[in-house]
């Protein structure tokens, strides 16, 4: 075993389990139910240093970071004694945007000398194929709002707010925030002409934090009353690409991933 697996929520951290050539060390961070697996070890971000050392002792040589976690706060009560020089870097990356602070952990492992290997590496069918997932086509419409909702994600991107939006009728209605995507949608319900659309901010590491869609994201976009979900291909993470595809059947749904633009 070579592999240690940094799982948050959702089922992307069983995917890439399943798709990894030997079975990984199962990291979780303290207080997460990992769904579809169990933790080998838990952590805390107080407990990082420690974490780190283990990893280390067990012949880990690569970490792949998957699934959501939220940013934690930090309590100086549980700092231990490896993770005590750390402090100035956590410090400096909770003031960061999402993707600051990312880029920091990513640093840190890199640093210690783990090779951080992105979700897509280890499992690349999950990455969004050129083309629409079920029978649905985009109309002229549908692609006039992927490319302002794309514009806006690219031109946003040095704010590190999000990786989503809602585009209706050529506008942008509504932008991901750390709430994330769930509570976006909440607050466009009835917009039936607008889309969903993922994407990673512009420079966005692919290591950690691609977008991700699944069957939930549909669902979500179905109950908002938005006609489709629309991501560039090669840059989003598909869970269950076929169910997908038959749900997006199923709710009457574009569901679109959009190539050479």
């Amino acid at each position: 075993m070579t592999l240690a697996l940094i799982a948050g929520r959702g089922d992307l951290p069983a995917l890439v389990a399943a798709g990894a050539q030997t079975p990984p060390l199962v990291c979780g961070y303290e207080g997460i139910t990992i769904s579809g697996l169990e933790a080998d070890l838990t952590f805390r971000l107080e407990t990082l240093g420690a974490l780190l050392l283990e990893l280390g002792n067990r012949g880990i040589t690569q970490v792949c970071f998957a699934g959501a976690l939220e940013r934690p706060a930090l309590d100086p009560s549980k700092f231990d004694a490896e993770t005590a020089p750390l402090v100035p870097l956590f410090m400096e990356a909770l003031k960061s945007g999402d993707d600051g602070a990312l880029r920091v952990l990513l640093e840190l492992f890199e640093k210690t000398g783990f090779e951080v290997v992105g979700a897509h590496e280890i499992v690349p069918d999950l990455l969004a194929k050129g083309g629409v997932y079920g029978s649905h086509w985009p109309d002229a419409l549908m692609r006039e709002d992927a490319a302002v909702a794309a514009t806006h994600i690219f031109e946003m991107s040095p704010q590190d707010k999000g990786q989503a939006c809602v585009a209706a009728k050529g506008h942008v209605i509504a932008m991901e925030d750390a709430r994330g995507t769930d509570a976006m949608l909440s607050e466009v319900a009835g917009a039936a002409s607008g889309i969903l659309f993922k994407g990673p901010k512009a420079g966005q590491t692919r290591k950690i934090d691609l977008p991700t869609v699944g069957p939930e994201t549909l669902q979500a976009v179905h109950d908002a009353g938005l006609r489709g979900v629309v991501v560039d291909a090669g840059d989003v993470l598909v869970l269950h690409p076929r169910r997908c595809e038959e749900l997006a059947d199923a709710l009457g749904l574009v569901f679109w991933a959009r190539t050479g633009e």
